[in-house]
């Protein structure tokens, strides 16, 4: 029995998305088939379609996937002290490169962007008027730092980095 749940379920899910984002590093989203995941993975192709629909759907799901892990990694983030949050974010981003590749690689629409914003601190500080533009503002100015300096071979320190939004921010 093939239930959501279960653990050769999970297993064979494992697989054919470890499969995907190591082709994503070389590859366009366009040009991987079922088949090439099913060769790297020696998986049957209905193992595959028992799981998703087509590789867009696998897309999907994995970027799902990589937002949860990285809402989760910031699930008890200092919106507070942007210094920490800053580093902390910046540290995970260079220690898991491929993660991130990967997963701006899987916004091609640019819809689904990793982005954190508290609020409430936005009203601490006032910024009341026009909030909706200033976070979009900030989410995506996030955004564009993160994949230049993912572009880049992640260089400069994830300190260096803290301090680039830090400066950019103007302490906000």
């Amino acid at each position: 029995m093939n239930t959501k749940n279960n653990k050769r379920r999970k297993d064979s899910q494992s697989k054919i998305e470890r499969a995907f984002v190591e082709l994503l590093q070389s590859n366009e989203i366009k040009n991987i088939t079922v088949s090439d995941i099913i060769k790297m993975t020696g998986l049957n192709r209905s193992t595959f379609y028992a799981n998703y629909i087509d590789i867009f759907d696998l897309a999907d799901k994995t970027r799902e996937k990589l937002e949860t892990e990285f809402s989760n990694l910031f699930a008890d983030y200092d919106y507070f002290n942007e210094r920490t949050g800053a580093l902390k974010m910046f540290t995970h981003i260079k220690e898991n490169q491929i993660f991130y590749n990967t997963y701006f690689k899987l916004c091609y629409d640019d819809k689904h962007l990793i982005s954190i914003y508290d609020k409430r601190r936005a009203e601490q500080e006032h910024i009341d008027s026009n909030l909706k533009y200033h976070i979009e503002f900030f989410r995506n100015g996030l955004n564009a730092i993160i994949k230049l300096w993912l572009v880049n071979g992640c260089k400069e320190s994830p300190e260096e980095m803290a301090e680039v939004l830090k400066s950019e921010y103007r302490g906000r």
